[in-house]
């Protein structure tokens, strides 16, 4: 995955695109002339004594509408979870006021949190999912926003599916014409995703034809993949063949795919994924809830797979990236060290799992771009300014840095393990402050 590289005093020039032209570093002949004129210009923003610029955070997954039920329901299994808590609440997304209430209020907390760019699934209303795209480019979220398709009269409750797949199908097309035509909106900060909400809850005909949309427009495909025992052997049940294999025969495994979960697919699934340079969202806090184990995150990247982090808001009930970041390296540690006392040690866990925080660093930022295909994720020319700044001092804050103790790379260790949305003083898109100083 490389090193992470940390520049002290660099220089960062941001074009009028929002992309970064040059990074100079004190050294550089340009550096000083450079200072000096923006300094007399007033364009330059000066980073003051323990604070931090970070690339913007990536999140692959995330439920929009579900940010109502956020930190309750999860001590119930997945398939229960959906029919008694998350489906009521989705149907709820046909009242578009509501819709507008829960989500200026789920954006606003992203951005609070450091999240340049969200991958959402919303519901299966196409107005509040418009509206949600809407409110993203508003609010100046770089975002990939899906309406979920689901017409599986077997899964899915009377009250809340498509009523044909037909019709989820002409929507999705809907949603990919709509959101590509909002004004404003003319760099595609917000991008249309195609969102079968997994196996269990598409018929044949909507997974074909949203397989064929992937196909000709090339939009982005998020779906999810072998979640939990029940979401895996149902597919295993209905096609003879894993999830990972149905959603390529059905045209939906891309380059522009991403695949929430995932913890129970195979070395040749891995494989398979890897040749089509799809990507896997890691929601390890979510898994902990609802997946009945946990992703096998070391040999995926050992297979060559692109992986990033999702919050799965609201099955996992945090909505920031640098807890998934954690957890990510908590998670690795349980599966490399095992769980259980009385199993002997040797044979506890799954050796060489574990990753360090600055991979997990790398996951929710840089892969993150990598898996979507955008330039974002890296501060380095050609890349677009999502950026974070990180205030060390910031009131109410759990980060305590000491001078005499830490280097640069366990400063960032500690923004990683004890920072907060307190500490993100201001956030940047595309080269615009939208949060923090304008």
């Amino acid at each position: 995955m490389g090193a992470i590289r940390i520049r002290e005093r660099a220089l960062l020039q941001v074009t009028e695109p929002g992309l970064i032209e040059s990074v100079l570093l004190p050294g550089d002949a340009d550096y000083a002339p450079s200072l000096a004129t923006l300094r007399r210009e007033q364009a330059v923003v000066e980073l003051g004594s323990g604070e931090y610029l970070l690339p913007g955070f990536v999140d692959l997954h995330n439920h929009a509408p579900q940010w109502p039920q956020l930190g309750k329901a999860l001590d119930v299994p997945l398939e229960d979870w959906l029919d008694r808590y998350t489906f009521p609440l989705e149907a709820r997304y046909r009242d578009e006021e509501f819709a507008r209430r829960a989500y200026s209020s789920l954006v606003a907390a992203m951005i609070a949190n450091g999240t340049t760019t969200a991958v959402y699934f919303g519901s299966a209303h196409l107005p509040a999912t418009q509206l949600l795209a809407e409110l993203c480019l508003q609010a100046g979220q770089r975002a990939l926003v899906g309406r979920v398709a689901m017409d599986a009269v077997d899964t899915c409750p009377d009250y809340y599916r498509d009523s044909s797949a037909g019709l989820a199908i002409e929507e999705t097309e809907a949603l990919i014409t709509g959101v590509g035509a909002m004004p404003g909106n003319e760099q595609r900060l917000v991008q249309p995703v195609i969102t079968p909400r997994f196996i269990p809850s598409c018929t044949d005909e909507l997974l074909a034809g949203l397989g064929e949309i992937a196909r000709v427009t090339d939009a982005h495909v998020q779906t999810h993949c072998s979640e939990s025992d029940w979401a895996h052997e149902y597919g295993l049940a209905r096609y003879g063949r894993t999830d990972t294999v149905s959603y390529d025969y059905f045209g939906l495994l891309t380059r522009k795919t991403v695949l929430a979960h995932c913890n129970f697919i195979t070395c040749p699934d891995m494989d398979l994924i890897a040749s089509r340079g799809a990507a896997i969202a890691h929601c390890p806090l979510s898994n902990a809830y609802f997946a009945n184990a946990v992703f096998p995150l070391r040999r995926a990247l050992e297979s060559g797979v692109r992986v990033g982090l999702g919050t799965d808001i609201s099955g996992g009930p945090g909505t920031s990236i640098l807890r998934a970041m954690a957890d990510t390296v908590v998670m690795s540690r349980l599966l490399e060290d095992g769980v259980d006392a009385d199993i002997p040690t040797a044979s506890r866990g799954v050796s060489g799992s574990r990753v360090s925080s600055m991979e997990a660093f790398y996951l929710g930022t840089t892969a993150g771009g990598i898996a979507l295909g955008l330039p974002i994720g890296l501060l380095s020319p050609g890349m677009s300014f999502d950026a974070i700044l990180v205030d060390s001092a910031a009131a109410e804050s759990a980060l305590t840095l000491w001078e005499e103790f830490d280097s640069t790379d366990e400063i960032l260790q500690k923004i990683i393990h004890s920072a907060n949305r307190n500490n993100i003083k201001q956030v940047w898109v595309a080269g615009t402050s939208v949060k923090g100083p304008v």
